[in-house]
């Protein structure tokens, strides 16, 4: 289940509050896009940076403890040295990226991502012959407002599947589909500090919660809606 599921659920948990981390109060338009094709058994979807670590952590689990060849890179502000198995690693204010072309199983993957819940695993790789994710092997942009009219492409991520709760997670709105457009905005109404006494402002950055909505533009096989979802993580 993608963190836009879970939020329309009110299934909030921790990785759906990591996707929140870094906004401030604000209007942030145009988030997590998606761009959804339906053949027969077959979805391809393309999305924004926003769902990698979850897409890596689907594909992971469908390897499951068979291996395979993982491309890309795992981009992060700590050191992984010994945790990851790199062939170069290169910085740029304080921010790391490892690039990788091993062979990992899915537990692998997934034992790294637990770990390491804040890390960017920009990875490529396969799980048989119907389950595959390509990922941009570079850090995603920074949570900053929208610019104007402003309208980045869903094509930092691509998702081939044949898992209908997996693909169809993404388009929920309908179960059959042909294609589909989707874009949200993140609307951070209030920022809510905890009262436990934590003094260091880093620290309360990471636990506040973010308050607000998520507003859902969709275009499915030519039908536009527009929908708000109220939310805090």
């Amino acid at each position: 289940m993608n963190f836009i599921e879970k939020i329309v659920q009110k299934k909030v948990d921790d990785p759906v509050h990591l996707q929140f981390q870094k906004f401030s109060k604000g209007i942030f338009k145009n988030r997590a896009l998606i761009n959804a094709k339906k053949s027969k058994d077959k979805y391809t979807i393309t999305t924004g940076p926003e769902f990698a670590n979850e897409l890596v952590k689907a594909i992971a689990e469908k390897l499951g403890n068979e291996k395979t060849n993982v491309t890309g890179a795992i981009v992060s502000t700590s050191d992984l040295t010994g945790k990851v198995e790199f062939k170069e690693k290169k910085q740029f204010q304080g921010v790391k990226r490892y690039l990788v072309d091993t062979e990992m199983s899915g537990e692998e993957i997934i034992r790294l991502l637990e770990e390491f819940p804040r890390v960017f695993f920009a990875l490529t790789f396969s799980a048989g012959d119907n389950n595959s994710i390509k990922i941009k092997a570079k850090a995603p942009k920074s949570g900053k407002p929208g610019k104007g009219d402003e309208e980045p492409k869903a094509d930092f991520c691509k998702l081939v599947t044949n898992d209908p709760k997996l693909g169809a997670g993404f388009v929920f709105e309908k179960n059959e589909f042909k294609s589909a457009e989707i874009k949200h905005d993140f609307v951070i109404e209030k920022i809510i500090i905890p009262e436990n006494g934590e003094k260091d402002f880093a620290k309360l950055r990471e636990i506040a919660k973010r308050s607000g909505k998520i507003v859902r533009y969709s275009d499915i096989d030519g039908t536009k809606t527009t929908k708000e979802y109220p939310f805090e993580a």
